[in-house]
């Protein structure tokens, strides 16, 4: 009798000890709303995360939609890729709208213009699909967060390759997109650090190369002969260092002009790689992706929250990230070709 007393008493003991530990063991934030399995957080297939670009053919944005996909299948999330074929403004606000329509879980957006898509963007918000930049922001918008390159400290970057290819003096230009916050940005960075370190070297011209290959050969061609001694150029785009060295080597210039590029198209590598262009500067493409679409799924589900004021003890959404970029010389070009 005593025996059987003191088994029923140790069995309630061990079930009173073991509701303890899982009611008070367990922290809250552990208590997951989402599955959950041993490889980490897991969605749903149905869910769609939408990436949105403009002149959508570029190949730049393809190490960008391989970061976006690899964070989808990790996710078990469904990736969709959209953009304005042209470099429209109108256009992308047009498919942006389309896509809002549809209810996504996120969107992830390069703006093309850093006022004209903030009305829409913050449609979104408003709607409550969270909303992530990427490559080049819309600083005014509602939008949670920005993943991209420090694009001032990359233009300083381009300034300091440039003034030691020139020895410190001389002409320089710069071919870019205007009204396109990132380029703004780099050419700023370009600029003063140019201005402040070297003193000795004066930017002749700042021209429009239009976002394509031609629109910067036709820049390139008509800065030289405007300024025949110019000693180079610094492209804040990817098509601009290629379209720079097509005008050079149709002069019979190539390898005469400094050429500082941006980003790793083939065009561009191949150039870097016979010495058209001396330098280009490679951005953190994958990164963006990748960690675009984890930031809309951890604020899809409530994980983190935009960052205000008063956070209330809940975790905040960093509102920039630097991808980073790193410097690419004839050296290690081949670690950029695609594998």
């Amino acid at each position: 009798m005593k025996k059987s007393v003191l088994f029923i008493v140790y069995g309630l003991v061990t079930c009173m000890f073991m509701l303890f530990f899982w009611y008070f063991g367990i922290p809250e934030d552990k208590q997951y709303k989402w599955d959950q399995n041993s490889n980490g957080l897991v969605g749903d297939i149905e869910d769609r995360y939408v990436m949105v670009t403009f002149q959508s053919g570029l190949d730049y944005w393809r190490s960008i939609m391989k970061g976006f996909e690899d964070a989808a299948r990790t996710l078990n999330v469904t990736p969709e890729f959209r953009g304005a074929t042209q470099y429209d403004a109108n256009e992308q606000i047009t498919v942006l709208e389309q896509i809002i329509a549809k209810k996504p879980a996120g969107i992830a957006i390069t703006a093309i213009n850093p006022e004209a898509l903030n009305v829409t963007i913050d449609k979104a918000i408003n709607a409550g699909i969270p909303v992530v930049l990427f490559d080049s922001g819309a600083p005014g918008s509602k939008a949670y967060s920005f993943l991209g390159t420090d694009n001032y400290s990359a233009g300083a970057q381009a300034a300091r390759q440039f003034g030691r290819l020139a020895n410190g003096r001389g002409k320089a230009a710069i071919i870019t997109q205007p009204n396109q916050l990132n380029h703004e940005q780099r050419t700023k960075g370009f600029a003063e650090t140019i201005a402040a370190e070297f003193p000795n070297i004066r930017i002749v011209k700042i021209a429009d190369g239009k976002g394509s290959v031609q629109g910067s050969m036709q820049a390139a061609k008509a800065i030289i002969e405007q300024y025949p001694d110019v000693d180079g150029f610094f492209a804040t785009q990817a098509n601009g260092g290629y379209g720079i060295g097509l005008a050079l080597k149709e002069m019979g210039k190539e390898q005469r002009k400094i050429v500082i590029g941006f980003d790793t198209d083939k065009g561009t590598l191949d150039m870097v790689k016979d010495g058209t262009i001396n330098v280009t500067l490679a951005q953190g493409t994958w990164n963006m992706g990748y960690w675009s679409l984890m930031e809309l799924f951890h604020q899809h589900h409530g994980i983190v929250q935009p960052d205000s004021e008063d956070m209330n003890g809940a975790h905040p959404l960093p509102p920039f990230i630097d991808t980073g970029i790193t410097i690419v010389t004839r050296a290690n070009v081949e670690n950029y070709y695609a594998k």
